[in-house]
């Protein structure tokens, strides 16, 4: 079996392939398989890999599956201790694996981690979908070290601290196959988005660590697939987050927790109508809440089973307050303003 397998999962992307994959091969060839899954891809993404990258393992999937499906699906044809889930847009860099394989090795409590996520365009900033590692407050809003809502910091050295968090980027996530495996992977039904928030968090509730290791970095270009502010995206957001709050939430706060969300919900769908003029986003979030209701029996059974195996009863990175009053009515910008719980 391999130690360390390393599976990008593409879709359409030859040219972040053409761009991208010889840094992964230079720098990671030595310490862990490389592995492209292709989702179904209808470039010539298969046919450019067998012909420029014979090294490469090539597994072809039989339809779009999805990011959380379509690794799973790959997931099972690859054998190895340690999974590494990596975009096709990330730039990986020299000596990058190797302090992650030495925490994971050295640290057997610790089921998840990611290295510091930078921008691809701006080199000294943290990238919006991974930052230096990710928590949620109450109502289940997902914010980093690094990254409030919008507002990205640039990376001063601030964050570099190994530290626990609350979830992992998908973008570039390290995760022992066995907790993979054991806690369900990635939910399928999800497609994209939110995925490796719920993921992680199932991991919390069985007590495994997840955890951001900035001794590592990789720059990531981030919306290759869909572009921020696309109302597929912003519907995929919504409705995964409630989702992954009703399967995870404990008892006693799943029903105020739900009640502020449909509130806080339908209040940003008419704000990004009336001051950002947005109807695509506007019809995405009633069309996400809706899609909700309609699949939330689906997830009844992962609710009971979830909430009566969880050895944790409280997950300290999810934070007490609420990100929108810090955000919005304090006007805290950085992770380093907001409170410790």
């Amino acid at each position: 079996m391999t130690k360390t397998a390393i599976v990008i999962l593409n879709w359409n992307g030859r040219k972040m392939l053409e761009q991208y994959l010889p840094t992964v091969l230079h720098y990671s060839a030595e310490e862990a398989e490389v592995v492209v899954a292709d989702n179904h891809s209808t470039d010539d993404s298969v046919s450019y890999l067998q012909e420029n990258f014979p090294q490469v393992r090539v597994i072809v999937l039989n339809k779009n599956y999805g990011f959380a499906e379509g690794y799973n699906q790959a997931l099972r044809q690859v054998e190895a201790e340690y999974y590494i889930l990596l975009n096709s847009d990330v730039e990986v860099t020299e000596h990058w694996l190797t302090p992650l394989v030495s925490y994971m090795d050295a640290h057997p409590s610790i089921a998840a981690c990611q290295p510091k996520l930078l921008s691809v365009f701006s080199r000294q900033s943290f990238e919006y979908a991974g930052g230096c590692g990710g928590f949620i407050d109450r109502m289940g809003y997902p914010f980093c070290r690094g990254r409030l809502f919008d507002t990205v910091e640039s990376d001063n050295g601030q964050y570099d601290e190994p530290c626990e968090v609350m979830w992992a980027t998908g973008a570039c996530l390290f995760i022992r196959s066995k907790d993979y495996w054991e806690v369900g992977a990635l939910d399928g039904r999800f497609f994209a988005h939110n995925e490796e928030i719920d993921l992680c968090w199932r991991l919390r509730l069985m007590g495994r660590s997840v955890l951001c290791l900035p001794q590592s970095v990789v720059y990531h270009v981030g919306g290759g697939t869909l572009a921020k502010g696309n109302p597929m995206k912003t519907f995929l957001n919504f409705r995964n987050n409630l989702t992954m709050l009703y399967k995870n939430l404990p008892d006693k706060e799943l029903r105020s927790v739900m009640r502020w969300r449909w509130f806080l919900d339908y209040l940003a769908a008419w704000q990004t109508l009336i001051l950002n003029r947005n109807w695509g986003d506007f019809c995405a979030i009633y069309r996400a809440r809706k899609a909700f209701c309609k699949w939330k029996s689906e997830f009844r059974a992962d609710r009971e089973r979830i909430q009566k195996s969880r050895v944790v009863k409280r997950v300290p990175e999810r934070k007490d307050f609420s990100l929108l009053w810090q955000y919005y009515a304090k006007r805290h910008r950085c992770y380093s303003e907001l409170p410790l719980v």
